[in-house]
């Protein structure tokens, strides 16, 4: 079975790794993987040895969290799977994998396509920045940074009943912004985009802005154009990798004067109808929904796929997203030999 494992900074290797399907415990099933998604932000960041996540696996380690494939063995007390059903989980770019049927894996509908299922997960976490940032439909909202994680929330605020720009540092993802439904989008650091916000609000100003960017820049331009009692609910790492700041996040004109929330879109969300059954939108409900929002035709991440690899060419791919070429966006890897 091969598993892509990095053992330091740009050293990403596919290596061979044994699974033991013919053993498996009652709590456990086995998964060929058919494809992968890349996410380009965190998974670039691990690869060029960014600052290190509090609590992440020190090297060698596996990357990738966006697994798609087909179950083939069962444990013994396994009711939540069958043989042959399709699943997505947050599993590595591997071949295949054992986990137990406790953790977040979901089963994919029929009739969705296994290139928009790939990326549910992460669509599942697009989505919860909306419930962590207190969305109310009817909102204006400005998505900052336009990778996977941006474009779809870029893609979602609409079907949530929002008004939604993307913000972007190239012509390239603002297509791809409009293409999976934004509003409207616009570059950051044009010029003019104080008056142009206005317009797209009709003077009401952004209510709401979802951070998926990483650079400094990219904060700053989030407090920048939230309006006054607005909240930014950030969901990328701001800083990681970058140096020094030459500006204080906090300054009073942006963080004190105007009133913003931060929010930062981890754990779980409150709400105010708690489940007697524990979470009601934990990760894999909303792994559901956005699921069942891509068997209605709503929701294609494939319609903005870049590229498709074999599993073998996965080192390019990550040498790519180092390079930050901006028409390299949705990636899928193949793990069909």
């Amino acid at each position: 079975m091969k598993v892509a494992m990095l053992h330091g900074p740009r050293d990403l290797r596919i290596e061979d790794l044994e699974l033991d399907i013919d053993n498996l415990a009652p709590d456990q099933i086995w998964v060929e993987t058919e494809i992968t998604g890349f996410k380009i932000g965190t998974d670039r960041g691990n690869y060029e040895g960014a600052e290190q996540v509090p609590g992440a696996p020190g090297f060698p380690r596996p990357v990738g969290d966006s697994n798609l494939g087909i179950v083939r063995g069962v444990g013994s007390d396994v009711v939540k799977f069958k043989v042959e059903d399709r699943v997505v989980s947050r599993n590595a770019h591997q071949a295949a994998y054992i986990a137990r049927d406790s953790e977040s894996i979901v089963v994919v509908p029929d009739g969705v396509d296994a290139e928009d299922a790939v990326f549910s997960h992460l669509y599942a976490l697009s989505m919860h920045c909306y419930s962590k940032g207190l969305f109310v439909p009817g909102e204006n909202v400005a998505v900052v940074g336009l990778g996977v994680l941006g474009l779809g929330a870029v893609a979602l605020g609409p079907l949530f009943g929002g008004r939604v720009v993307g913000l972007g540092n190239s012509d390239v993802r603002l297509d791809m912004a409009r293409k999976v439904g934004a509003h409207e989008a616009l570059l950051s650091d044009d010029p003019d985009i104080e008056s142009k916000l206005d317009k797209f609000t009709k003077g009401k100003g952004i209510d709401l802005v979802i951070l998926t960017a990483n650079p400094w820049p990219a904060l700053r331009t989030a407090m920048e154009v939230v309006r006054p009692n607005g909240r930014v609910a950030v969901v990328s790492l701001p800083g990681r990798g970058e140096q020094s700041l030459d500006f204080n996040p906090l300054d009073m004109r942006w963080f004190y004067f105007k009133g913003i929330s931060l929010i930062a879109v981890n754990d779980r969300a409150g709400y105010l109808f708690p489940s007697a059954d524990g979470d009601r939108f934990d990760n894999d409900s909303r792994c559901a929904h956005v699921l069942s929002l891509m068997k209605d035709g709503l929701l294609e991440p494939k319609k903005i796929i870049t590229h498709r690899l074999h599993y073998s060419e996965m080192v390019e791919a990550y040498e790519m997203a180092y390079r930050r070429e901006k028409n390299m966006l949705n990636v899928v890897f193949n793990w069909k030999d």
